[in-house]
């Protein structure tokens, strides 16, 4: 079952994410997610469930405990807008 995505790839209905979900999605787009991953996508999660925002780049290196190079490194481009895709947030604007 294909799910309903917008053209950049996030879920047009972000209510209906799961963990299975975050999987499907990162299947379609021919990524395994790591351990560590899943991890830093349920953090973003729990931190855009308690402030209503995506935390920026800087703020999430804080929250999830690992340096911003290696965040860059695990997710081989800016880690915040795949983040946010698998975790079913909205897409985040600006510099992330």
């Amino acid at each position: 079952m294909a799910l309903d995505r917008t053209g950049n790839g996030y879920l047009v209905d972000p209510s209906i994410w799961t963990e299975d979900i975050m999987h499907e999605m990162a299947t379609e787009d021919e990524i395994t997610l790591t351990d560590s991953q899943v991890t830093q996508i349920l953090a973003a999660r729990e931190y855009f469930s308690e402030n209503s925002s995506v935390p920026p780049i800087r703020t999430f290196s804080k929250v999830v405990g690992i340096d911003k190079k290696i965040l860059f490194k695990e997710w081989l481009t800016g880690p915040m807008k795949p983040i946010t895709k698998y975790g079913g947030m909205p897409q985040p604007t600006g510099c992330v």
